[in-house]
């Protein structure tokens, strides 16, 4: 049999459900599922959270999270503080202009077993949730069998069949490589690969421009690695407000990363005791690593979707509606392996839709309009609603604003001096459409953003609403107050 955990099961329910993937789309689903009375069984191979959880989005966060600390640290000289050893005395070692000369030390060692460690524990976390619930975990891989079977291989080499009446597909998505750049792990990476690491690169050439890309470049910036990005674009963050993508290409040239924009890969390969990149061009650039962010590939293959009349994407995605049906009744699909939107906060609200409506409860489909992302770079990048490059193009009549945080009070005492809120609210009825916000934190500044998009606020609503005095969500409020021509930065500063 396979290793099974959970033996105490709901097994009087009248819906079988069984999950195949075990990420934030499937263990949600599986959740909302075991809520609503249903037998649910998750089968998966990596571990309860998932790739999302084991080596995607918590580990790379994680290490993000240390990059952060240490950019810090580093900037604490500004304000007139700086680490002591023990027993050095009040006055310190100092450089130029007083600011304490010592570096900060990085153990990229211990930073990496520290991203593993919270790894499991937050998959450790998932599966306790899971077997409070009552939801029986499988541990190997599934496929369909016709649309009320999945077929789960075993690592024993058993084959047994679960049968249901509702099946939910999860499977997520792997790194894409290039034919030319095998990744071996040591020196070639996919992001999967760096949490191995046992000492921070001397010379890290990232391939790939998108979230992906500058998020890892921005870390390992960071932490003190030299760090070559490579963007086939003429900036980075192509998919992004254009705004917001000249901040980040801004900052990442001042802070001494080599940018080479328009500048597309066609081969990596070792060299000695490291890499070279050869460009399209026939360029070529030499580093001790490469970390490859290309994008991902859907692990669509061999779930017998083809065999069950699931119709798929050109690209592999299985193709699902705004409540997640796929097109044979009784299976659904949630997730990356979807290509709707590559976040797991997507993922899981694709799985709670999806166990909803197979179960008769009261359901909403799914609004991409209020979905808020975030790029975890420095500054983050956070977005929700309508974009620029939308409002540009004249699909939805819109007035925008921007405020720069430099002129905020709160920015200033902590020392950010990159960093925007942009605002898009309707033309006529001041709705909020959108909002594009380009700071230290971002990722926790949009949330009242997406309120307003999510119940249709309008900026009068935003700007009415007490905000604390001094705070960075004080110029949230401030830009929707502001009635300025959107072709300037409205900047009266204040943020009371």
């Amino acid at each position: 049999m396979c290793p099974l955990v959970g033996e105490n099961a709901r097994v009087d329910a009248s819906e079988r459900v069984v999950v195949v993937g075990g990420g934030p789309g499937g263990y949600e689903a599986a959740l909302v599922a075991a809520q609503l009375g249903a037998e649910v069984t998750v089968v998966q191979d990596e571990g309860p959270g998932g790739a999302a959880v084991l080596t995607d989005a918590v580990p790379s966060k994680t290490l993000i999270a240390a990059a952060e600390m240490a950019s810090l640290m580093c900037s604490a000289g500004a304000m007139g503080l700086w680490p002591l050893p023990s027993g050095e005395g009040a006055t310190g070692s100092r450089g130029a202009e007083g600011v304490p000369s010592r570096p900060v030390g990085v153990d990229l060692a211990v930073v990496n077993r520290r991203v593993r460690d919270l790894a499991r524990a937050q998959s450790q976390d998932v599966e306790r949730r899971l077997l409070a619930e009552g939801v029986r975990i499988v541990r190997g891989t599934g496929r369909l069998d016709g649309a009320g079977k999945v077929v789960v291989r075993c690592p024993s080499g058993e084959s047994p069949v679960l049968s249901a009446d509702t099946v939910l597909l999860a499977t997520g998505a792997r790194p894409r490589q290039l034919p030319d750049a095998p990744c071996d792990g040591e020196r070639i990476l996919t992001w999967k690969q760096v949490y191995d690491l046992p000492g921070l690169p001397e010379r890290l050439i990232v391939v790939g421009s998108g979230v992906t890309g500058a998020e890892f470049a921005s870390a390992y910036d960071a932490l003190g690695a030299g760090v070559v990005l490579v963007s086939s674009r003429e900036v980075v963050l192509p998919g992004e407000d254009p705004d917001a993508a000249a901040v980040l290409q801004d900052v990442f040239r001042r802070r001494g990363m080599e940018v080479m924009s328009r500048s597309r890969a066609r081969s990596v390969g070792r060299r000695g005791d490291g890499v070279v990149v050869t460009l399209e061009d026939g360029r070529t650039v030499e580093g001790s690593h490469c970390l490859l962010a290309v994008g991902s590939v859907p692990n669509t293959e061999g779930l017998g979707l083809e065999e069950a009349g699931v119709r798929v994407t050109a690209g592999g995605h299985i193709r699902v509606d705004r409540v997640s049906r796929t097109s044979v009744p009784g299976v659904y699909a949630a997730g990356d392996c979807t290509g709707v939107h590559a976040l797991a906060s997507v993922a899981a609200m694709q799985g709670r839709i999806a166990m909803r409506h197979a179960l008769g409860d009261a359901v909403s489909p799914l609004d991409l309009r209020t979905v808020a992302a975030n790029v975890f770079t420095s500054p983050e990048i956070a977005t929700v609603g309508w974009t620029q490059r939308e409002i540009d193009a004249g699909e939805v009549p819109a007035k925008v604003v921007r405020l720069p945080l430099a002129t905020n009070p709160r920015a200033k005492m902590v020392g950010i001096r990159d960093g925007f809120v942009k605002i898009f609210r309707g033309a006529r009825t001041g709705e909020v459409l959108g909002a594009v916000v380009v700071a230290p934190g971002a990722s926790e500044l949009i949330f009242p953003l997406t309120l307003a998009v999510q119940h249709r606020l309008t900026v009068d609503d935003v700007a009415r609403a007490f905000t604390v005095y001094p705070s960075l969500s004080g110029s949230l409020a401030e830009a929707a107050r502001c009635r300025r021509s959107p072709d300037s930065d409205c900047c009266s500063g204040s943020s009371a």
